[in-house]
């Protein structure tokens, strides 16, 4: 393909992408500071999706799935694997202040869900779980298990989910431009593959990267190794069995990708975790 051409029709896509967003509302900001790790992407939230509201709403959610889980006997069954996983995130969450001071006054809360499930996320305003099959089939150190707790977090901190939610809507709206425009019923199955490719699947990587990133930077700053975000990727690897997709057929960048980002990530900030640790 020839490269002006090529790069002529990326920008007329990208032009219609932010022609949607804008048409949604969406405005350009930056939901937190960089980090020593870099993460400055600017990110397009509408401001129909108001953070306040989707945190209530993600409170609500977390209250019922706590409630239910606590019915079921499953919830913080186990109290010294619950004492070390509170133990960990509170030292990451003193550290939410270096990407945003707001952060370190929301009502963080994690719970431990006795699940074979190999889980861990966090909602926005920072209501967290971790399942028991991600500690007891994983078998995470200290230092690997804040990885994966600080790339939860990383995800609430960067409003990935309301991020998301903008991003339907403002292929919602294209859509329905379209259909007015062409009179053409039954687009929907083009949309949604349209929109697998054009939102979810490219904004799913940077997702997971920059939650990746942020949390190698938290793991460091709480003094916790770095490096051991490498091992703990590798380990999720491991037991997907080797059937992980090709990389741009995944929402995740590919097991060797993601090691070497981590590895030269977790170099960068060495010098943060040494300082912790004195």
């Amino acid at each position: 393909m020839n490269n002006a051409k090529g790069s002529g029709k990326r920008f007329v896509r990208w032009a219609g992408v932010l022609a949607l967003l804008a048409a949604s509302g969406c405005a350009s900001v930056q939901t937190t500071g960089s980090g020593t790790v870099g993460v400055d992407r600017k990110q397009f939230i509408a401001a129909s999706v108001p953070a306040e509201q989707l945190q209530q709403a993600a409170n609500q959610q977390y209250s019922e799935l706590m409630a239910k889980a606590r019915a079921a006997g499953a919830l913080d069954a186990d109290a010294a694997q619950v004492q070390r996983v509170r133990t960990i995130t509170n030292r990451l969450i003193t550290q939410v202040g270096a990407f945003r001071p707001d952060a370190s006054s929301w009502p963080w809360e994690i719970h431990v869900i006795s699940a074979d499930e190999v889980n861990a996320w966090c909602m926005p305003g920072g209501k967290m779980a971790v399942y028991t099959g991600l500690i007891n089939r994983i078998k995470p150190t200290d230092d690997e298990l804040a990885a994966v707790l600080g790339h939860e977090m990383a995800h609430a901190l960067r409003e990935h989910s309301r991020e998301q939610i903008s991003q339907q809507m403002a292929t919602q709206v294209g859509l329905s431009i379209l259909t007015a425009v062409t009179g053409v019923q039954g687009v929907n199955d083009l949309g949604s593959a349209l929109t697998n490719v054009m939102f979810t699947l490219p904004n799913s990587r940077t997702h997971e990267s920059e939650a990746d990133l942020i949390g190698v930077e938290l793991a460091a700053r709480a003094g916790y190794d770095p490096r051991a975000a490498v091992t703990l990727w590798q380990k999720m690897a491991a037991l997907g069995g080797g059937s992980a997709p090709a990389e741009f057929l995944s929402t995740h960048p590919s097991p060797a990708t993601r090691s070497a980002e981590l590895q030269r990530n977790a170099e960068k900030v060495m010098p943060l975790y040494e300082a912790a640790r004195r």
